[in-house]
């Protein structure tokens, strides 16, 4: 996996609110052939939130409907 390019993807998904939404995550997950989980790590480590989450299938705080 290169987090490096998979978090430039991100970044350039990233919302008016700076926010990644949880469609767009579960989408670069899934292009890349990474967990769901696993995307949650990383964007964690990279500090971008996931946004309008719709399953929570992220398992970390990032997804969380309470993270803001």
């Amino acid at each position: 996996m290169d987090k490096q390019a998979i978090i430039e993807k991100a970044k350039a998904r990233l919302g008016a609110d700076g926010k990644i939404t949880c469609e767009q995550a579960m989408k670069l997950a899934d292009a890349e052939g990474v967990s769901y989980g696993d995307m949650g790590d990383l964007l964690n480590e990279f500090k971008i939130k996931v946004g309008a989450c719709q399953l929570h299938c992220f398992p970390n705080p990032v997804c969380s409907p309470t993270a803001k």
